[in-house]
């Protein structure tokens, strides 16, 4: 992995950038020798328009830089100024003359054509071209700053103990194996080594502003690497900041936001006035509306907005968009939810802050949930944690369950723990995992990771056996709690849980493996190979004997036309119980709301369900098909 990560060093868009300067030859990091003294007809001119320096031969230029561009600005130090003869798009449909205007300029350098206006203070910063500041009060950088790689961040436990160094291209998955390889020293090592190199090589002389970047109406940028075209509009203070960006993904702090000590990647955004700490923004990830991000990895496509997120890793496309907290919490795979006043932070004992949970992919926390540590749900994916349950500190092992406040109470059971039912997501909520499913691939921004989108694969179905197995209990009972199946956690089951459980599990099992045999006949097929032996002969592809042991196993007849006819039907079943899912929110709605009717589509027009249905006939008239050929 060390080695992989070291390629970074050759491909890096802020470690070119700064070796530029580190490599400074001539007597300008833009131009080289390209520069010349300013003519005394140049200096009277700018002095004419109202602009001082303490020593105006320590101001160069380039050939064709035009005085006249200049007006109301003063000059210390060493201050290189590029060709200003250009307009420049200052706002929308606003466009302005190439220069500088009442502004001071300390030991900088200004790039062709950027555009500098109302800067009190612009100090050892590197200018590109056609970059915009415009009313900022102070940017500066002090010689050997980082730009905010080398940061600690806490993830899990807020009191130490699976610490991640970061750099500017960090992505989950390597911030994953650091987090939770904690018995591998000499990994730890390499990798810290790894981030004391990478700092060393983003160490600059100077702050930087990229081509195209923009910088506006704020008080104060220090210490910030602003990669191309990234945007800071109104913010309330940028500080020792990485903001790695193109002029097609721009990163952005806006309108009221403070970000210090941070690292924002590709098409990340932090704006109204949410707050970014000792923190990562991976692509296309975001704080919004007055959300907390502190000490804390966002993966790609995943947003805090009001809420608070501490210490914790969160993976790709977690929603987290109203008043809630997530504190020290695992979370690599993402594709979850926090709901409005969610508690998912009892990580202290009132001895220290430093118990932590580890989440499911898919995880739904409800409504006012309060979910006490240490806790594990990571093989429980895709379940949901129902409206106001009070979770005691557990490991789970049922994926797809639904974890629910009790709706009775008994003599057996102790009266903190809930209820569980196992599959429950499956037999009567399989909308939901269908469309987040299509949802994720649609609303995916990031170019850099990779995701697997489908939710019926390899690992999570060997979970729904793993689980399956342990349901499949000797001695039948009224009521199971933990002590009677292992990874009930801290809640009980029912007889009638515990056997529609078993029913959906063996359902989607079969499913996922049936897929598999469609996908190999017609592959097969339309290559001309014999499928006569196929669910005998082992091969090299691992997916498919996966696939190929449970079909031996659960379908044993070796029937291929029968089980393709056994797919069309249950892909029929599917999209029939996709439809009863929505139809169940609009009796409740009709029941409860006396116009629901005329104001929300009916389930047979809702998008997804009818998207599902199209799915559904386009795969019965393929396996039709199939059957044709065999």
């Amino acid at each position: 992995m060390i080695d992989k990560l070291k390629e970074i060093f050759q491909t890096s868009e802020i470690i070119k950038s700064i070796s530029t300067i580190k490599s400074k030859k001539g007597k300008s990091i833009l131009f080289g020798d390209n520069v010349r003294a300013l003519k005394e007809t140049e200096i009277k001119t700018l002095q004419k328009n109202g602009c001082w320096s303490q020593d105006w031969l320590k101001v160069l230029v380039t050939k064709n830089f035009d005085a006249r561009r200049v007006a109301n600005s003063t000059f210390f130090g060493d201050v290189i100024i590029g060709d200003l003869n250009e307009d420049i798009e200052v706002e929308t449909g606003v466009k302005l003359p190439a220069g500088i205007f009442s502004s001071t300029i300390v030991n900088s350098e200004i790039g062709n054509n950027a555009f500098i206006k109302d800067a009190k203070l612009i100090s050892n910063y590197i200018i590109k071209d056609n970059a915009i500041i415009l009313n900022v009060g102070i940017l500066s950088s002090k010689d050997g700053a980082v730009f905010g790689n080398g940061i600690e961040l806490p993830i899990a436990i807020e009191t130490g103990g699976r610490e991640v160094l970061t750099y500017a291209e960090i992505t989950i998955d390597v911030a994953t194996k650091i987090a939770s390889t904690r018995g591998d020293k000499e990994l730890l090592k390499s990798y810290e080594e790894f981030v004391k190199e990478y700092c060393e090589k983003v160490k600059s002389p100077k702050g930087i502003v990229e081509k195209s970047a923009v910088i506006k109406n704020t008080p104060k940028v220090t210490d910030t690497y602003v990669g191309e075209g990234a945007l800071i509009d109104n913010a309330n203070l940028v500080q020792n900041v990485t903001m790695l960006s193109s002029v097609d993904e721009k990163a952005k702090i806006l309108n009221g936001s403070y970000v210090v000590n941070s690292i924002l990647q590709w098409g990340s955004d932090a704006n109204s006035m949410s707050i970014v700490d000792s923190s990562v923004l991976t692509e296309h990830s975001h704080a919004e509306r007055h959300g907390k991000v502190t000490g804390s990895i966002l993966g790609p496509n995943s947003g805090v907005a009001e809420g608070e997120c501490t210490a914790s890793l969160c993976g790709p496309f977690v929603g987290f968009h109203h008043q809630a907290l997530l504190i020290a919490a695992f979370w690599p795979e993402g594709k979850g939810n926090v709901g409005y006043g969610a508690n998912v932070g009892s990580n202290h004992t009132s001895k220290a802050p430093d118990q932590e949970i580890w989440c499911g992919e898919g995880t739904f926390f409800g409504l006012g949930v309060n979910i006490k540590f240490p806790s594990d749900f990571t093989k429980s994916p895709y379940s949901i944690i129902a409206t106001a349950v009070n979770a005691l500190p557990q490991r789970i092992e049922f994926p797809f369950s639904l974890i629910n406040s009790p709706a009775d109470r008994y003599d057996v059971v102790s009266p903190a723990y809930n209820e569980i039912m196992p599959g429950w997501v499956l037999s009567d909520n399989i909308y939901t995992v269908k469309r987040n499913e299509g949802k994720y691939i649609k609303r995916n921004k990031a170019k850099r990771s990779q995701f697997v989108f489908e939710v019926f694969r390899p690992d999570i179905v060997d979970l729904m056996l793993d689980a399956r197995k342990r349901l499949e209990v000797k001695e039948k009972k009224e009521i199971y709690i933990d002590k009677d199946i292992k990874g009930l956690g801290k809640n009980y089951m029912l007889e009638a849980s515990r056997v529609s459980g078993i029913k959906a599990y063996t359902f989607y099992i079969k499913y996922y493996a049936l897929l598999g045999l469609k996908k190999v006949v017609a592959k097969f097929l339309a290559e001309g190979k014999s499928i006569a032996d196929i669910l005998d002969k082992k091969t090299e592809c691992p997916r498919w004997e996966n696939e190929r042991a449970i079909l031996k196993a659960e379908l044993p007849n070796n029937d291929i036309k029968a089980n393709l006819k056994l797919l069309a039907e249950m892909q029929e079943e599917i999209a029939k119980s996709t439809q009863v899912s929505k139809e169940k929110d609009d009796k409740r709605g009709a029941r409860t709301i006396k116009d629901y009717s005329l104001a929300h589509k009916p389930a047979s027009e809702d998008g997804f369900v009818k998207e599902t249905w199209k799915i559904t006939n386009e795969m019965k008239a393929e396996i039709e098909e199939l059957l044709k050929k065999l």
